[in-house]
C-alpha cells in the first residue's frame, strides 16, 4: 500500500509546530524524563547475569558440591547470595546462587563441611539508602537545571522579565533604514535646514575649526502624516551612523523610576557608539508640562522628563550624539525642553504643496502600475491638503481597487473613486426612485448651482447621488482652491460664497417643496454656516462691527491649565451685537442663495432629471448645462 504523501504545506505547518515555544517545551521535558529513566537504569538495576551463561539454581549448586565440582564459595548474608567458582573456571569467572532466608546457610555450611570445599563469609555493605539519595538529589538538580533555563530564556526574550531598567531603543550598528532624502518628498525647507546635521555627523572638524557648535536637539514639529519619523529614518540613512530609535511612551512604566533608569541606560549607550542619532518618536508622551493639571502629575512621567533634561543638558560640546524628536502637539511640551542647549531649534513640517504632492505621488506611484492616461500632476492638484500619509493611501486605495476590478494597471477611474472613499468614505448601495431620493437630487443641485453660479466659489468637481457610509446620502464635492487652503488667505468675498453655497441645499428644499417639508439634510451645512459668520465677525474683523479680535482661536483645555480663564473677553451688549451681525450674514447669503436657485429653477429641474438618470454629474457636463441654458435665455431675452 502506498504511503500518502506529504506536501509543502504539511511540512511547513510540522516545521512551524516544531519552532514553536510549546514544541520546545515537551522536547525538552521528553529529554530531562528519559534521562532521569536512563540514569535510574543504570544505577540500580545493573545488569546481573552475563550474556550466554546459564543460571545456577540452589538444588543444583548442592548437587555440584557432592560431585566435587565446587572449589571455593563466597557467602553474603546482606544479599543472600553466594559466589560460586567451579573446576576448570578462572578465578575472574565466578556464578551467584540465591540463598534462602530461612536456611540460614546451616545446610549450606555442612555440605561445604562434608565435601571440604574452600568457603568464606564476606556480608556486603548495604547501600540501597544511600542510592536513593543520591538519586532524589539527582532529580532536583535537573529540575532545578530546567527551572533556571526557563527563567533565562523568558529574561532574554520579548518580556524583558528581568531587564526593567533596560532601555527598549531599538539599535541599529549601521543605519540600515532604508531611506534617503531621495524616497522623501514635499518637505524640501525641513531637508534644507537638516543637511547640516548631516554635515556634521560626516565631517565635524568643518564646524569645530571654526567654533560652531551643532544644536544637540532638533525637534521636528508637523501635522499627523506629514513624513516626521520618515525624515528621521532619512537622516539616520544619510549620514551612515548607528541610530537609536524608540517612542515616547517606551520610557514611562508603572514602576516608579523605571523610565529615568531607561533614559540612562539609552544616552550611556548612545555616548558609547558616538557619532550617533537618538530618535524619540511621540516625544509629547514623555514630555508634558510639569506640575499641570487637576490633582498633580504623573510621578514616572515627571521623573522620567527630568532625567532627560539632565542628560541633555550634560552632554559634552560636540560628542558627535544628536537627538531627534518629532510631536503634533509642541505646545504641551515643557519650556525646560525646549530652551537652547536642548531642543534649541524646531523645524515645521508642514502639508505640502503642490510641488510637494506631485514629488511624494512620484516616490509612492514606483512600484505601482500606472495607465499611461493617468497624471500624477492633476491628482496633486485635486488634492490640497493632503499630507504625505494621505497621498500614499490613496494610491494604495487605488491599487486595491485595480486589483478589485481585475485590471492591469490603475487608471484614472480608480484614482477619483480612490479620493472620494479616502475623503467620503465607503460607497453604498444606490437609492431605488422614490420622494427621497428627488430630494436629495433637488438637496445637492442646490450646492452644485451656486458654485457655479458664484464668482468667488471654487469650481464644482462632481455631485452625486450614490450614498456613503457615515450617513452621507449624496454630496457636491468642489475643486478646493490652493491657495485657500495651503495659505489660510480666506477673503470677505470667498467666505460669503462659502456660507451661501452651503445654505444652496435647504433653499433648494424650501423653493421646490415648500416650507414644511424641509428637511433636516441640512443640518451638517448649517453648523458650518454658523462656524464661518462667527469667525468673520469675532476673529476677521468682516462686520459692521469693525476690525475687532473679539475672540481667540478654541483652543482645547490641556490638564487644566486654561480652566480658570475667562471664556470670553467682551460685554453682554458687545454679545448681544456679535449675534445680530451672524444673523444678518447668514440671512443675507440665505436669501441670495434662494433668489438664485427660484431665478434658475428650469435649469434646475433639467439637472435634477439628469442626475435622476445618471446618478453622478462631473462638473465639466454640470457647467455645459448650465452654460447652455444661459445662452438660451439670454437669445430669448434678446
Amino acid at each position: 500500500m502506498d504511503l500518502p504523501q506529504i506536501n509543502s504545506s504539511t511540512k511547513q505547518q510540522i516545521q512551524k509546530q516544531r519552532q514553536s515555544p510549546r514544541w520546545r517545551r515537551i522536547v525538552n521535558a521528553g529529554a530531562i524524563t528519559a534521562s532521569w529513566v536512563l540514569l535510574q537504569g543504570l544505577l540500580i538495576s545493573p545488569v546481573l547475569a552475563k550474556v550466554g551463561q546459564d543460571p545456577l539454581s540452589y538444588s543444583k549448586f548442592l548437587k555440584k558440591i557432592d560431585a566435587g565440582e565446587v572449589t571455593k564459595v563466597v557467602i553474603d548474608p546482606t544479599k543472600h547470595v553466594a559466589k560460586v567458582q567451579l573446576k576448570g573456571q578462572p578465578e575472574s569467572d565466578t556464578q551467584e546462587v540465591t540463598l534462602f532466608e530461612q536456611d540460614k546457610n546451616s545446610e549450606l555450611i555442612s555440605k561445604l563441611n562434608e565435601n571440604k570445599v574452600d568457603y568464606e563469609v564476606q556480608p556486603s555493605v548495604d547501600n540501597s539508602i544511600l542510592m536513593g539519595v543520591v538519586i532524589n538529589l539527582l532529580v532536583i538538580i535537573l529540575v532545578i537545571t530546567a527551572l533556571m533555563m526557563i527563567l533565562r530564556r523568558s529574561a532574554s526574550g520579548p518580556g524583558q522579565a528581568m531587564n526593567f531598567g533596560k532601555s527598549k531603543a531599538r539599535f541599529q550598528m549601521e543605519a540600515k533604514t532604508g531611506v534617503l532624502f531621495d524616497d522623501v518628498a514635499g518637505i524640501e525647507e525641513a531637508k534644507e535646514e537638516l543637511q547640516e546635521v548631516i554635515t556634521f555627523l560626516k565631517k565635524p572638524e568643518r564646524f569645530t575649526a571654526v567654533g560652531a557648535k551643532i544644536p544637540k536637539g532638533v525637534l521636528l514639529v508637523g501635522q499627523p502624516g506629514t513624513g516626521k519619523t520618515l525624515l528621521a529614518k532619512a537622516i539616520a540613512g544619510e549620514a551612515g551612523v548607528p541610530f537609536f530609535s524608540i517612542s515616547g511612551s517606551e520610557f514611562v512604566e508603572m514602576f516608579v523610576g523605571v523610565g529615568a533608569s531607561r533614559v540612562r541606560d539609552l544616552f550611556k549607550k548612545a555616548k558609547e557608539n558616538a557619532p550617533c542619532i537618538i530618535f524619540i518618536d511621540e516625544i509629547d508622551a514623555v514630555g508634558r508640562q510639569r506640575g499641570a493639571g487637576i490633582g498633580g502629575g504623573n510621578d514616572e512621567r515627571e521623573q522620567t522628563l527630568n532625567q532627560l533634561l539632565t542628560e541633555m543638558d550634560g552632554f559634552e560640546g560636540n560628542t558627535g550624539t544628536i537627538i531627534i524628536a518629532a510631536t503634533n502637539r509642541p505646545d504641551v511640551l515643557d519650556s525646560a525642553l525646549l530652551r537652547p542647549g536642548r531642543f534649541d531649534r524646531q523645524i515645521t513640517v508642514d502639508l505640502p504643496s503642490f510641488k510637494g504632492r506631485s514629488g511624494i505621488l512620484q516616490v509612492h506611484a514606483r512600484n505601482k502600475k500606472l495607465a499611461p492616461d493617468v497624471s500624477l500632476e492633476e491628482v496633486a492638484r485635486r488634492t490640497p491638503g493632503f499630507s504625505g500619509a494621505d497621498l500614499a493611501n490613496l494610491l494604495n486605495e487605488a491599487a486595491i481597487l485595480t486589483a478589485r476590478r481585475r485590471k492591469d494597471a490603475v487608471t484614472t477611474l480608480e484614482i477619483d473613486d480612490a479620493i472620494d472613499r479616502v475623503t467620503l468614505g465607503l460607497t453604498l448601495t444606490p437609492l431605488l426612485d422614490s420622494k427621497k431620493k428627488r430630494l436629495i437630487a433637488y438637496h445637492e443641485v442646490g450646492h452644485a448651482l451656486l458654485m457655479t453660479l458664484l464668482k468667488h466659489a471654487d469650481p464644482l468637481d462632481k455631485v452625486t447621488i450614490i450614498p456613503r457610509s457615515g450617513g452621507i446620502g449624496g454630496f457636491a464635492k468642489p475643486v478646493p482652491n490652493e491657495e485657500t487652503i495651503d495659505d489660510g488667505l480666506y477673503s470677505r468675498a470667498w467666505l460669503t460664497a462659502l456660507i451661501t453655497m452651503y445654505l444652496g441645499g435647504r433653499a433648494a428644499e424650501e423653493e421646490v417643496f415648500g416650507h414644511d417639508e424641509v428637511t433636516k439634510g441640512a443640518s451638517g451645512d448649517i453648523r458650518a454656516v454658523a462656524n464661518y459668520a462667527r469667525e468673520m465677525v469675532t476673529r476677521y474683523g468682516m462686520s459692521d462691527l469693525g476690525p475687532f479680535a473679539l475672540e481667540g482661536p478654541s483652543n482645547e483645555v490641556f490638564l487644566g491649565r486654561d480652566m480658570g480663564m475667562r471664556s470670553t473677553e467682551y460685554s453682554e451688549e458687545v454679545a448681544t451685537q456679535i449675534d445680530h451681525q451672524v444673523r444678518a450674514i447668514v440671512f443675507r447669503c440665505y436669501q441670495e442663495a434662494r433668489d438664485l436657485i427660484r431665478e434658475h429653477r428650469p435649469v434646475m429641474d433639467r439637472l435634477v432629471e439628469t442626475l435622476l438618470e445618471q446618478e453622478t454629474l462631473d462638473g465639466e457636463e454640470f457647467r455645459r448645462i448650465v452654460n447652455d441654458y444661459k445662452s438660451q435665455h439670454a437669445a430669448i431675452s434678446s
